[in-house]
């Protein structure tokens, strides 16, 4: 999508989702994308955010991350499309860079972007060690349970004005949204499930093709043909 006075608007073609590619998980995204039959797009500057329906900002390292983003801009150009009609999706230090409020260790080194009215608390389940999985019910994304993979994953602590919580998992929130932006301190790109990618999908108001199923031959290097090889 073009930015013409600080609207979006949208070309004849469909529009892509694009994936933020400058450190984390990025190909596991593309890998999910291309089976629903979605145009998808890696995401290094300002120009490859052209003509993008919505931006998938991935689990990684947030503070690196968001130092990335500021080195070239790109947190400012990111701002500027959101406040225009981008959608975002933020997944684990996606959703760190997308809360206004951090808490937790070295909480204060963090700027995040900002843009969506949740505090969020990092590594709030200790190290990788305690990563786990979960297969829980989330019903406005699916009909049936939806598996889950925490890693190192963060814990949404308060939802502000206009956020509404879409999982709950023993007091605390693990995915939410708004009318622009949705969070999960989950990574559903690390499992077979393509649930929260056909929602984001619908968010950004993309009409899915008909290919849109899991594929029998899924495993979890899937991803790998999506790598880069040197």
């Amino acid at each position: 999508m073009r930015v013409r006075q600080g609207i979006l608007e949208k070309p004849d073609s469909i529009a892509g989702i694009g994936v933020l590619d400058l450190q984390g998980g990025v190909v596991e995204h593309l890998e999910h994308l291309a089976t629903l039959g979605l145009p998808a797009r890696r995401v290094k500057g300002a120009a490859d955010l052209e003509d993008l329906s919505g931006l998938i900002l991935p689990g990684g390292e947030s503070t690196c991350l968001i130092r990335l983003l500021r080195c070239g801009g790109l947190d400012r150009e990111i701002a500027e499309r959101f406040n225009a009609g981008l959608k975002l999706w933020g997944i684990c230090a996606g959703a760190v860079l997308l809360a206004r409020e951090v808490v937790g260790e070295i909480a204060t080194l963090i700027a995040t972007l900002g843009l969506m009215d949740i505090r969020i608390q990092r590594n709030a389940f200790g190290s990788q060690l305690d990563s786990f999985n979960r297969t829980l019910a989330v019903p406005a994304v699916a009909p049936e349970p939806i598996p889950l993979t925490f890693i190192r994953a963060p814990k949404i602590l308060y939802l502000g004005k206009g956020v509404s919580s879409l999982l709950e998992i023993d007091g605390y929130c693990a995915a939410a949204e708004d009318h622009d932006s949705l969070v999960t301190v989950f990574h559903p790109e690390l499992t077979p499930s393509l649930a929260f990618h056909r929602y984001f999908a619908s968010k950004c108001e993309i009409q899915l093709p008909t290919r849109q199923t899991i594929p029998t031959a899924w495993r979890a290097d899937s991803w790998v043909g999506y790598a880069p090889i040197p």
